[in-house]
């Protein structure tokens, strides 16, 4: 069976060191919805004259949110269509909460659950602090505003999102990512997608 898996959770919680280190071990199309729309997104902003690193605008919402968030929809459709697992990483917060979206992608591409084993892991950690100083050693432009803007866009990081899509509860591992990603941590995940 082809694999489609979402890789969920806040900003600094590590859902591409996570999904990262089971790509090394599945051969998927990796679709970080940062990466898909980041420069985009950036460029917009910029054009609006607001900070190119703020996800949190009332600007973003309404106009660049869905546009990012859908390119990387029919990005992860068209790799299903030709046969490729897809490893999914975003919040993805919305889509899991409409159970239609599921349906809907997998009609697009041509696609039933018979062939297609989708899977969420939800990543999480134990405390606040270590969200901050993940965030603060990944060093990326984007995350320039939630550091200087903390107190606002602190999050708790143990947040298990709403998933109202048709699959098996056992489809969906709650991931704790506190502490070193060791090896038995891998391989327990890799074994959860597997299966």
């Amino acid at each position: 069976m082809q694999k489609l898996v979402y890789f969920v959770g806040v900003a600094g919680t590590g859902k591409t060191t996570v999904a990262a280190k089971a790509a090394a071990k599945i051969p998927n199309a990796f679709l970080d919805r940062d990466t898909v729309g980041g420069r985009f997104v950036e460029k917009f902003l910029e054009q609006q004259g607001l900070d190119p690193d703020d996800r949190d605008s009332q600007f973003y919402k309404d106009n660049l949110r869905d546009l990012e968030y859908d390119t990387t929809l029919d990005i992860c459709i068209e790799n299903l269509r030709v046969g490729q697992n897809v490893f999914m990483i975003s919040p993805f917060t919305s889509e899991l909460k409409n159970k239609q979206y599921l349906e809907n992608l997998l009609k697009e591409a041509g696609k039933t659950k018979v062939e297609v084993d989708v899977k969420v892991v939800v990543v999480t950690l134990q405390d606040i602090e270590q969200q901050r100083k993940r965030i603060e050693q990944r060093g990326t432009d984007r995350d320039t505003w939630k550091l200087e803007n903390w107190d606002q866009y602190e999050t708790r990081v143990n947040f298990v999102p709403e998933i109202n899509w048709d699959i098996p509860e056992e489809n969906i591992l709650v991931f704790d990512n506190s502490g070193p990603l060791t090896k038995e941590k891998v391989t327990n995940l890799i074994t959860f997608i597997e299966k």
